[in-house]
């Protein structure tokens, strides 16, 4: 986090210089620069999972689009209010902690996607605060126990009283409500706690699956609320999620555009808010460009030689891997009746020109955010939300090609060991407990860039690109090890499991299927030669 920290600093110097810069001016161009990078910050703390700043950020991004169309220079009291919201975001940034140089015995750290030092450079935890009223202690313990043994720094409260020491930074706050019900003054409580805790999510859990209960919460400060009956592996997960220091692949656009002048300057524009970009000018050569670039949108223009954007978007709804890739047009076209068309026969939006630079992106990469979303919904287990088992194999197909240059690739197979045996005596819930206990360790052992999959049933495969077979071992083993003092609760008691693993590494090997076979067969020793262990071959 610290080298992050900077970065953020860094970032937020930007802003104000191009804050300062308009003060100096007062002019519309200086205004437009300062409210672009409001927009590149926002999705900057986005991807680093601080909700906190991205609300501050997105409020006063917001706040300054408002007068991009107002007469410049602005008013005082527009400046003082845009400073006020500045101020309140500088604050915020700087409230930001350090995080702990020591966790505890049993803390399994991230390790971070540096390309410097790829397997030994870590990430201290992060904190959680848990508020719980009477009679959640209970729910509060077990939360609080299974955070933190996968590496979060937990501080529990009792509900309406924050007594937690100075100098923590809590990645979520957590509400565990009193069974009758949440009252003005717990509204209230909420709400001071949204202004205290300003850069964490705050999260609900327990309240009425109740469109108006939900708003209630949500305008007092709660980002998300776990309705009755949701299962508390969900709370779990999404904090989990919140600490991914995921290095999310740059988002990228398909320009489709006949004049190279506009083309230009849509790329310039999306390339300023860190999209990346290819111009077709030439519309016949869109399937072409198209299966090289695996664009996550399409902007299209309307009017084109040969044939209009409507056609193209219809040839591309033919062809089964763009059925759902989002096509936006970016047109002068001002009928609606033809842009209704052009909507009904295949695009979903429609954007007219001369365009918003503002607008425009966040057009694009809110867009692109739900088709991903869309994607990971295909491709991930419902139970663990690791790879499943065919988008396991398609990634590992591409780490492979990745690595042969490095030839340094390590699959792992997973296997927990007398499983049915955990399902035969204390049922199949318990079972999936035991599934969602190893998933979360691994999520939150390994890289944000190592392959992580549920490969079937209690079997897992993990990818360690990068690593060599005395790395990949070190690392299963500690793993291994962590796994087993893992308490799982099984109706009044607790229990304990294990796994047993196999290590496949390059070179030696042809193929990604290859180089998983010889996992599977290390895994097979493992298991022959009494379980709980890991076994390593070299190709």
């Amino acid at each position: 986090m610290a080298d992050n920290k900077l970065t953020e600093k860094s970032h937020f110097a930007t802003l104000t210089k191009r804050w300062a810069a308009y003060l100096g001016s007062r002019s519309i161009d200086d205004f437009a620069e300062f409210t672009m990078h409001l927009n590149n910050l926002g999705s900057y703390f986005g991807e680093l999972r601080l909700p906190g700043l991205t609300r501050l950020c997105e409020g006063l991004e917001n706040a300054a689009v408002a007068k991009l169309d107002a007469t410049h220079p602005l008013p005082d009291k527009d400046l003082t209010a845009l400073q006020r919201q500045i101020d309140t975001l500088e604050a915020a940034l700087a409230s930001v902690g350090q995080p702990e140089s020591k966790a505890s015995p049993h803390s399994l750290t991230r390790r971070r996607t540096d390309p410097s030092d790829q397997i030994d450079h870590w990430i201290a935890p992060r904190g959680v605060c848990i508020f719980s009223a009477p009679g959640s202690e209970e729910i509060a313990e077990n939360i609080s126990r299974q955070l933190s043994f996968i590496g979060f720094d937990v501080f529990q409260n009792d509900w309406a009283v924050p007594n937690e020491p100075e100098g923590r930074t809590n990645l979520a706050v957590i509400f565990l409500p009193p069974t009758s019900g949440l009252t003005d003054a717990g509204l209230d409580f909420i709400c001071a706690m949204r202004e205290r805790f300003r850069v964490s999510q705050l999260l609900y859990v327990g309240g009425p699956q109740d469109m108006s209960a939900m708003i209630s919460l949500m305008r007092n400060g709660i980002d998300v609320t776990f309705p009755e009956g949701e299962p508390l592996s969900s709370l779990i997960m999404q904090v989990i999620d919140l600490v991914e220091d995921s290095e999310k692949p740059n988002y990228r656009v398909l320009v489709v555009e006949d004049s190279k002048v506009a083309s230009a300057a849509i790329q310039r524009t999306l390339r300023e808010h860190g999209v990346d970009t290819l111009a077709v000018t030439d519309p016949a050569n869109l399937l072409t460009e198209i299966k090289g670039f695996n664009p996550d949108l399409v902007l299209m223009d309307m009017q084109m030689p040969q044939f209009d954007g409507v056609e193209a978007t219809r040839v591309l709804r033919q062809i089964r891997e763009h059925k759902s890739l989002p096509i936006v047009y970016l047109s002068a076209e001002m009928d609606i009746g033809k842009q209704m068309d052009a909507l009904r026969l295949g695009g979903d939006q429609f954007l007219t020109k001369p365009f918003n630079p503002i607008v425009l992106s966040a057009v694009v990469k809110t867009k692109i955010e739900r088709y991903r979303m869309m994607l990971r919904s295909t491709q991930t287990d419902g139970l663990t939300g690791l790879l499943n088992h065919t988008a396991s194999k398609s990634h590992l197909d591409k780490l492979f090609t990745s690595s042969i240059d490095t030839n340094e690739l390590a699959v792992v197979m997973i296997d927990i060991d007398h499983f049915k045996a955990i399902n035969d005596v204390h049922g199949h819930p318990v079972g999936d407990l035991v599934i969602r206990g190893l998933a979360w360790l691994l999520k939150g052992k390994l890289r944000a860039n190592d392959l992580i999959g549920r490969y079937g049933g209690e079997e897992f495969i993990i990818a360690l690109p990068g690593a060599n077979p005395q790395r990949a071992a070190e690392v299963i083993e500690d793993i291994r090890v962590a796994f087993a003092t893992l308490p799982h609760l099984a109706d009044d008691s607790t229990i304990f499991a294990t796994f047993s693993a196999g290590i496949a590494s390059l070179p030696g090997y042809d193929d990604a299927t290859a180089l998983t076979r010889a996992a599977d067969r290390a895994l097979l020793e493992a298991k022959r030669d009494g379980r709980n262990r890991v076994v390593s071959v070299i190709g």
